[in-house]
């Protein structure tokens, strides 16, 4: 009861979507009309507006790790483990996906993602990260930098911790991560990827 509880919670906080409302905030439109029609701060930074687009990043970044430090602080009090933390871990991760508050349509988890292996484990998110910036700065697709994090992730767990049941939801994550990003890996492979800091119409950088 008290592990679909905090379930619950962690899937209603991760349907808050930083894009759309520091849109909001900013006067920008909704990022759900625009470039890739995704609310995550790659695409918030397509409208120009470099301050809301940060604020997306570290925001969807933080309910991941909200989500996951609620679960590990408060869980034991009710008898919740592992396994409790694996599912709120889970429930953010879908609720960014496809969040309640807005019609389901939310964004594809990458900064979320890191936000939750952060919570799980300082370690865990510093290597995830430092996979991130070694491809992007290598190859300068975002995309890319995201979907080899996300394959590197499971492993990093894997050396640390060993197999668990957070080893089996970084694995869901990861492989949900690489499914939102489907259009990303076939522009990747018909060469149409932007990279990153390329111009896109009216100069903006994407």
């Amino acid at each position: 009861m008290y592990t679909l509880l905090f379930a619950i919670a962690a899937y209603l906080i991760g349907s808050v979507s930083f894009g759309i409302i520091t849109s909001k905030l900013f006067g920008l439109g909704d990022p759900r009309t625009y470039g890739s029609n995704n609310p995550g701060a790659t695409n918030v930074l397509r409208s120009g507006n470099k301050t809301a687009a940060a604020l997306t990043l570290l925001g969807d970044g933080f309910k991941g790790w909200l989500a996951v430090w609620l679960t590990q602080r408060y869980g034991p009090q009710f008898g919740l483990e592992d396994g409790a933390v694996a599912l709120a871990a889970v429930a953010v991760f879908l609720g960014h996906l496809w969040p309640v508050f807005f019609r389901f349509a939310g964004g594809k988890g990458v900064a979320t993602l890191f936000g939750v292996l952060f919570g799980i484990s300082l370690w865990l998110g510093l290597a995830t990260i430092a996979t991130w910036l070694i491809v992007a700065y290598a190859f300068r697709y975002s995309s890319l930098a995201a979907l080899v994090a996300s394959v590197f992730a499971p492993f990093f767990y894997a050396l640390m911790e060993g197999p668990d049941m957070i080893l089996l939801a970084i694995v869901v994550m990861s492989a949900l991560l690489i499914y939102r990003h489907a259009k990303n890996i076939g522009n990747l492979l018909a060469g149409k990827e932007s990279r990153i800091g390329a111009k896109k119409k009216g100069g903006k950088a994407a």
